[in-house]
């Protein structure tokens, strides 16, 4: 169980409980649960706070800039042609990364033991 921490991972990037892959993680879109809601894991001990918005535009921004210079140079459109392109393709990136980035975080918390999820961890090790 220790060693996996891939699964609790992927787990997590699927809005999964990161224990038991089963319960939803979250309860709104990015609000997550107190607790899951089929092994009854506490979840409200995570910390995720801004992480989760940071690392949503830096990966943005590292797909979209590269690809708007290579249209810029390649087919110089107007700007009215990068506003109608990108606009929508940053919108719809940052609100589908989102989630799955934060439940990434949670989960990675919790599989490190991180704030409250220390004493879980340690139950988990012993068992």
């Amino acid at each position: 169980m220790p060693g996996n921490g891939g699964l609790y991972l992927w787990r997590g990037f699927r809005g999964r409980c990161p224990a038991c892959g089963e319960g939803r993680l979250f309860r709104a879109f990015v609000k997550v649960a107190d607790r899951c809601n089929v092994c009854g894991e506490d979840l409200h001990h995570h910390r995720a706070d801004d992480f989760p918005a940071y690392l949503t535009i830096f990966i943005v921004g590292h797909v979209i800039i590269p690809l708007a210079m290579f249209v810029e140079i390649a087919y110089a459109p107007s700007y009215w042609w990068h506003a109608v392109i990108w606009t929508p393709l940053v919108i719809g990136l940052s609100i589908g990364l989102l989630q799955p980035i934060k439940g990434t975080i949670v989960a990675l918390q919790w599989h490190m033991g991180m704030h409250g999820f220390a004493e879980a961890r340690q139950a988990r090790l012993a068992g």
